[in-house]
């Protein structure tokens, strides 16, 4: 990739659920060019497949260099969902990839949660919720990453997404039997949504996606929160377990930041109004901020600190991993 008057770029990638976003550019130039791709990486028995990024990204990476007037790119940023745990191959093979494919030397491959939280707070000592269908905690005093929940919907994840609509549900099949802590409202947004009550194990239960599906009845939970106190309940619950989160890697001493990112802040006042009691109860010493930018902005930040070689985040074989290669 060379191009007349044209310098060295960053790649800057968000591999998720729902597929790839990319950005390339150059610092201090723009503008950058962002595309994307709507299949998620595979993964297998060695975790995330690297080939199957590359098979992606790469001709994507040469159209949107060309686009942005990039000559070359000397640095990239990957953040991958479940890279924590399914890193392994990407971490063996990923920048060796990169640089003989790209030309790429200086790499830095981060759990999705970490990309989350340089997005929303910039590399200062803090802690991110990322709470969307899951839910996830980081925090970090700048010498290291310390993580909270993350554990998926049957073992954790406790206040995100899957956490209320499964709450939510519960408290309609309770109305439905009769039982005590019940609620009419919810049970009638189950009916709505998903028919008769009586067979949602047979809906939910056989899908693969049933996290996604439980999280589907979270915004109906919130709706009902005004009028029913059951929801409501729910939703100051789902406040505390974040909040729990927040305070388990939040820095305990200095002036930290804490924000919270993802799909559930769009539940609105039933879960912002409790979450931001419970925060400044647990946490008086932190200050609780909007956040500035979602995993894809984190990336794109990390890629910009890197190249200038000012990266003071820690690095973290299974949170943020940075590598330089030699080129051939």
């Amino acid at each position: 990739m060379t191009g007349a008057g044209a310098g060295p770029g960053f790649l800057a990638v968000d591999s998720g659920g729902s597929g790839l976003r990319v950005v390339v550019g150059a610092a201090g130039r723009g503008p950058s060019a962002q595309g994307q791709s709507r299949e998620p990486v595979r993964t297998g028995a060695r975790g995330i497949d690297p080939a199957h990024l590359m098979e992606q990204l790469v001709p994507m990476v040469r159209a949107l260099a060309a686009e942005a007037g990039v000559g070359g790119l000397d640095t990239a940023v990957v953040g991958a969902a479940g890279f924590a745990s399914l890193g392994g191959a990407l971490r063996a093979e990923l920048p060796g990839a990169l640089a003989r494919e790209l030309g790429v030397r200086a790499v830095a491959l981060a759990a999705d949660a970490v990309t989350a939280y340089v997005g929303a707070l910039g590399p200062r000592a803090g802690a991110v919720v990322a709470a969307g269908t899951g839910l996830i905690a980081l925090g970090t005093d700048l010498t290291s990453w310390r993580r909270a929940d993350g554990w998926g919907h049957l073992l954790g994840d406790c206040g995100g997404g899957a956490w209320i609509g499964r709450a939510g549900l519960e408290a309609a099949l309770r109305a439905h039997d009769g039982r005590d802590g019940g609620s009419a409202p919810l049970l009638a947004c189950a009916e709505e949504r998903f028919g008769p009550v009586a067979g949602l194990p047979g809906t939910l239960y056989p899908r693969a996606d049933r996290p996604a599906v439980l999280a589907s009845f979270a915004p109906q939970v919130a709706a009902c929160a005004a009028g029913d106190p059951v929801a409501a309940g729910i939703l100051r619950a789902a406040a505390r377990h974040m909040a729990e989160s927040a305070t388990a890697v939040c820095p305990p001493a200095g002036e930290p930041q804490v924000a919270v990112t993802g799909g559930l802040v769009n539940l609105g006042a039933p879960l912002l109004v409790p979450l931001a009691e419970e925060l400044a109860r647990r946490l008086p010493h932190a200050r609780h901020v909007q956040p500035e930018g979602d995993p894809l902005h984190g990336a794109v930040r990390l890629a910009a600190e890197l190249a200038a070689g000012r990266l003071t985040l820690p690095s973290d074989e299974a949170m943020l991993y940075v590598v330089t290669t030699k080129r051939d």
